[in-house]
């Protein structure tokens, strides 16, 4: 039995800490602002994972570092860079750091931070999430335990043993990828959800109950599958292999190979589709366009390979919000990635530091 501390109490957090805990692990839940863990003496989950039990709370970032073997981020991207600077000073040589799921180069933006303590730990990066649901008070409502998730850690060196602590935590489902940027073009929820919310932000902003899987209809699913080939092409760009549109959601949802909208109609008849935000003020925009369209316009651009309806729906979503989402990035803009070549950042893709490569005449 491993002690996993968790750094989130959302519905990513309480589904993984079931998942744990029907594995036969010990997780700890750690809120950072103290307020999604109050109160909480039992967790139910519900669904694709049954199970109730007591999970030990932290206090604190050092807390849940020294009270446990290993740790996982589970919160949205937005609160990552807070949570890293959190508990970096508090990571031990050698403590396993897994980043549920990963975003904007994060793993790299901790790595350093260790590095500047003289701390060697490796990071693991998911390309998604081990489970999917919803957080219903003290609920998890866990909709699937995925099938596959990609994985790739820094330094790269430390791969095979990552993988089996994961495999050990979590379940024989991880596919090594590539390196980091692998990693960050693998998660293809950022996409997706562009497409979804453009679709149904109506049914978000009046708060209505809607079918996700239903309401992908043929021209949503057009425009994901048209969002899925900008994403494709830079990874060719990259020499970089990753799966399609289709395979994530046959891999994920269990269903056959099909155009886009009828795969999601199958998941919708199957009662897998999952149900639509019930807010405009939803991760899918919030989370996703910052930290997951704008990474992969990044990338396009530095590999020439412009994601051109990554961009519009970043400015979309802009004008419709009244936001600047490419600055609220906290990571890139950390990282200050315009400083460095293509070639620093696929170096530092595997070993989790962003150095200037040395110029040659």
């Amino acid at each position: 039995m491993s002690k996993v501390g968790i750094a989130g109490a959302g519905s990513i957090a309480f589904g993984s800490a079931a998942l744990l805990h029907v594995n036969g692990h010990d997780p700890m839940l750690w809120s950072p602002s103290g307020a999604s863990t109050e109160g909480l003496t039992e967790l139910t989950a519900t669904g694709a994972i049954e199970t109730r039990f007591t999970p030990r709370i932290a206090d604190s970032a050092q807390a849940l570092c020294a009270q446990n073997d290993a740790l996982l981020i589970a919160l949205p991207g937005y609160g990552h860079k807070a949570v890293f600077d959190a508990l970096a000073p508090h990571i031990r040589d050698g403590q396993h750091v897994i980043i549920s799921s990963h975003a904007s180069l994060g793993a790299i933006y901790l790595a350093q931070l260790l590095e500047a303590r003289g701390i060697a730990a490796p990071i693991t990066a998911w390309g998604t999430t081990a489970v999917t649901g919803r957080r219903e008070g003290m609920t998890a409502k866990v909709n699937t335990v995925r099938k596959k998730v990609d994985l790739c850690t820094v330094p790269e060196t430390r791969g095979d043993c990552a993988r089996a602590v994961c495999t050990g935590l979590f379940g024989d489902v991880f596919v090594p990828r590539d390196g980091l940027l692998a990693i960050t073009l693998s998660n293809l929820n950022p996409q997706n959800h562009l497409g979804i919310a453009l679709g149904n932000i109506t049914r978000m902003e009046r708060g209505e109950t809607w079918s996700q899987g239903q309401n992908v209809t043929p021209k949503v699913g057009a425009l994901l599958e048209a969002l899925d080939l900008e994403r494709l092409a830079i990874a060719q760009a990259l020499g970089l292999q990753t799966k399609t549109i289709f395979e994530h959601f046959a891999a994920s949802f269990h269903v056959p190979e099909a155009s886009i909208s009828e795969m999601n109609q199958q998941m919708h008849a199957q009662g897998n589709g999952g149900t639509g935000p019930a807010t405009a003020d939803s991760r899918y925009v919030t989370e996703d366009v910052p930290y997951g369209l704008v990474p992969t316009a990044v990338l396009g651009r530095l590999v020439g390979q412009p994601a051109t309806l990554h961009e519009a729906g970043t400015q979309i979503f802009g004008a419709m919000y009244g936001r600047d989402f490419t600055a609220e990035n906290e990571i890139l803009n950390a990282l200050n990635l315009s400083a460095y070549t293509l070639e620093d950042l696929q170096q530092a893709a595997r070993t989790g530091l962003l150095r200037k490569t040395p110029q040659t005449a």
